[in-house]
């Protein structure tokens, strides 16, 4: 078995172990490929991983403008659940958390997937009533959920605040035990490996700058080194999907904003699971290094900047304060922001378009991450076989002109 140092991983030199092999390879791109991926972020990966895996399609690249996951896939907050309301939702994202279940074991890479348990709070009668009916209707879709009551919720998370003094009071939460968190940048590196084993050509620092089109054929895509020719083209590229949309001649249902979050100062373990609120808007759970992870919504304002404002953070510490006074005299260690595009019906698009050869995948707004594995298995088959596996069917581009929106908007609670 090959041995990989986890320096090789981050900068692909193995200091100190000669001996040990790059993570994946550096190749230069070729001049032609059966499929472009454009965009090398986990579902990026994910899809030319599936593609090599479960179709046998290898001649396929991976362009990325910079290093590999240091877009939105290293800059979210690493949750993973499936307990969505809509049945549409419900079964691609149970398909992703099954996938991410054996991740570790398929991509020989550990991914520190920890099914620690989710807890969506309730905090008013009406959330608390909301709250079964979306448990129901996840059960009803085979996927593990329960309604907790007050006492079981604290019970669960020991350090939560259920006072009923409190300006939000616990009146409840659902529990998806089998959600829980895995590390983002493990996700990307295995995924990576495996692919490049598989034959695939992953070419970081290629930025695409255009994209060719015959007629309503696209032909290939313009690069920053070279014109790169495939008869199929993938884009997967996160909050700049619209753009490179665009390139083809696209106009797309998408709008960008920044997308926050931040870590505390580390701190001896207190929480052991992820804990999220509509009512306050906030969710949090610890890292393995001892660090709160915490994070909110989306700016309101449109823009690609990954800095955000300071109000969305001091609205999300005020709420962190309601939930967990524990936490007040904790230090902000660092803050970050990544870039969403988000569908007016808050659902992605992973959808051939009307350029044949050309498919879209994107708009998962801020829920992404828990989609990785699941995407790009789905978006694998839409492009090797030309046509929707029947758990993407209705994420098509097509649904915005028909009106059969995947409306997630007042369904996916914090939406992480």
């Amino acid at each position: 078995m090959k041995k990989y140092s986890f320096l090789s991983l981050v900068s692909g030199a193995a200091t100190g172990h000669k001996d040990w092999p790059r993570a994946w390879r550096k190749p230069e791109p070729k001049k032609a490929y059966d499929v472009i991926i454009v965009g090398g972020g986990g579902h990026g990966l994910a899809t030319a991983y599936y593609l090599a895996k479960e179709h046998g399609i290898t001649r396929v690249a991976v362009l990325e403008k910079g290093p590999i996951g240091l877009g939105n896939t290293g800059r979210n907050t690493t949750i993973i659940r499936s307990n969505y309301l809509w049945d549409e939702s419900a079964h691609l994202y149970e398909k992703s958390l099954k996938l991410f279940e054996g991740l570790s074991r398929n991509v020989n890479f550990n991914t520190m997937v920890s099914q620690r348990g989710v807890l969506n709070l309730a905090h008013t009668l009406h959330d608390l009533r909301e709250l079964q009916r979306r448990v129901n209707a996840i059960r009803f879709n085979g996927i593990d959920s329960e309604v907790l009551d007050a006492q079981q919720t604290k019970a669960f998370c020991p350090i939560l605040n259920i006072s009923p003094s409190c300006r939000y009071p616990v009146l409840g939460a659902s529990l998806q035990r089998r959600g829980g968190v895995a590390r983002h940048d493990a996700v990307a590196w295995g995924f990576a490996r495996a692919a490049d084993d598989l034959g695939v050509d992953i070419i970081e620092n290629c930025e695409v700058t255009g994209i060719r089109r015959d007629g309503d054929q696209v032909t290939g895509v313009e690069t920053t080194r070279g014109l790169i020719q495939a008869p199929k083209v993938g884009i997967v590229v996160a909050g700049h999907t619209s753009v490179l949309a665009g390139m083809a001649g696209l106009r797309l249902p998408i709008t960008s904003h920044p997308l926050q979050a931040l870590v505390s100062e580390p701190i001896k373990p207190v929480i052991d699971c992820v804990v999220m609120s509509n009512q306050v808007h906030v969710y949090v759970s610890q890292s393995d290094k001892g660090e709160l992870v915490i994070g909110a919504g989306i700016d309101a304002y449109n823009g690609y900047g990954q800095r955000g404002s300071l109000p969305t953070i001091e609205h999300q510490l005020s709420a962190l304060m309601e939930l967990f006074p524990i936490f007040s005299r904790l230090r902000m260690l660092r803050q970050w922001a990544g870039t969403v595009d988000t569908c007016p019906d808050a659902s992605p698009i992973i959808s051939r378009t009307p350029v044949r050869g050309f498919y879209i995948n994107g708009g998962w707004g801020t829920g992404g991450f828990k989609a990785t594995p699941g995407s790009g298995w789905v978006f694998a088959h839409t492009i090797a076989q030309d046509r929707p596996h029947p758990l993407n069917a209705a994420f098509s581009l097509d649904r915005f002109a028909t009106g059969a929106l995947v409306d997630e908007h007042g369904a996916a609670a914090v939406a992480h």
